[in-house]
């Protein structure tokens, strides 16, 4: 089969299983609302469930695509800013940093907005402190950067504890469910959407570029690519998609790290189909996690942090025995 016929066909089944995805998401509930009822809300009408639908529902799905597929792209970008198929996009301290600026939100008792606010500000912090330590006199490797990152990380970890150890007890639950993800309270789902077609339509261009650095700096500099600004513009994409991404639904592990791979091992290596079918799977994985999540013991729902995590460490290990010795 041509590539270009491949590729149409892998990107199309990932738009039905995107839209399958969406299905699910929309009708499974402890409120359950028929296949009808979701296609008469969606176009205007007002059938049972329509506002379940269309303002609980609908809103919670689109974030949860849109932040699974931030986190899907930053992985990918990472994997090749780092050359290394099991890098993760938080292993820079993003995370860690949002969860710092959320914490000490929830813990002086701002609202939503002002947890997302602090959150968001925290991530860009994170991503500013590792570049400039890792920049240093401004030569900087894929080492430097993730060592740099991990530190930082493990510092944000540690703020993140001392303020869960003085917090008052009535907040840690709120607290707790962001550190493990939660799409509950995601209705402010087109900054991440807005966020995932900018990175996005700003990778593309790149897709030849990215798949000549894949392949090591020193080839693709002698092929013509300006190397260091690509690292630069890799590196601020990959941190702008994970801060949207954990500003808006909390810290979800492995969406990052196992969808680019499992794509990559269908795909191949091909920056200009990994790029948006990992972000069509990532997407689709996040939605179906967050309403497994919300279903498995309504009316009470799990962080979808856990469900990611409770997938993605046995398809890790499984992915990590296959590397070479």
């Amino acid at each position: 089969m041509p590539t270009r016929q491949r590729a149409t066909l892998i990107l199309a089944s990932l738009v039905l299983l995107a839209g399958v995805s969406f299905g699910f998401a929309l009708t499974a509930g402890s409120f359950k609302v028929s296949c009808a009822d979701v296609l008469a809300a969606l176009l205007g009408g007002d059938g049972g469930g329509s506002e379940i639908v269309l303002q609980l529902r609908l809103p919670r799905a689109i974030a949860g695509f849109a932040c699974g597929g931030l986190l899907a792209l930053a992985g990918a970008l990472m994997q090749v800013l780092l050359r290394n198929p099991l890098a993760d996009p938080y292993v820079l301290g993003i995370s860690g940093g949002a969860g710092v600026g959320a914490m000490f939100a929830i813990m002086i008792g701002l609202p939503l907005l002002g947890i997302d606010g602090l959150a968001f500000v925290g991530a860009l912090g994170a991503m500013f402190v590792v570049f400039g330590l890792a920049h240093g006199d401004g030569s900087w490797t894929q080492t430097r950067l993730l060592l740099t990152g991990v530190i930082v990380a493990a510092g944000c970890g540690a703020l993140v504890a001392l303020m869960l150890a003085i917090a008052e007890e009535h907040k840690l639950r709120g607290m707790l469910f962001w550190l493990m993800g939660d799409l509950g309270q995601s209705a402010q789902w087109w900054p991440a959407l807005l966020t995932l077609g900018v990175a996005l339509g700003l990778a593309m261009p790149f897709a030849r570029e990215l798949n000549l650095l894949s392949r090591g700096m020193m080839q693709a500099q002698a092929l013509g690519v300006a190397v260091d600004r690509l690292r630069y513009a890799i590196y601020l994409l990959a941190s702008l998609a994970t801060a949207a991404s954990v500003t808006t639904a909390g810290s979800i592990g492995f969406v990052g790290l196992v969808v680019p791979h499992l794509v990559r091992l269908a795909t191949g290596n091909d920056q200009r189909l990994l790029l948006p079918a990992s972000v069509l799977a990532g997407g689709s994985l996040l939605v179906l996690a967050d309403t497994l999540a919300r279903t498995l013991i309504a009316p009470q729902q799990l962080p979808v942090g856990v469900l990611t995590a409770l997938i993605g460490v046995p398809v890790f290990l499984f992915l990590l025995s296959r590397q070479p010795k």
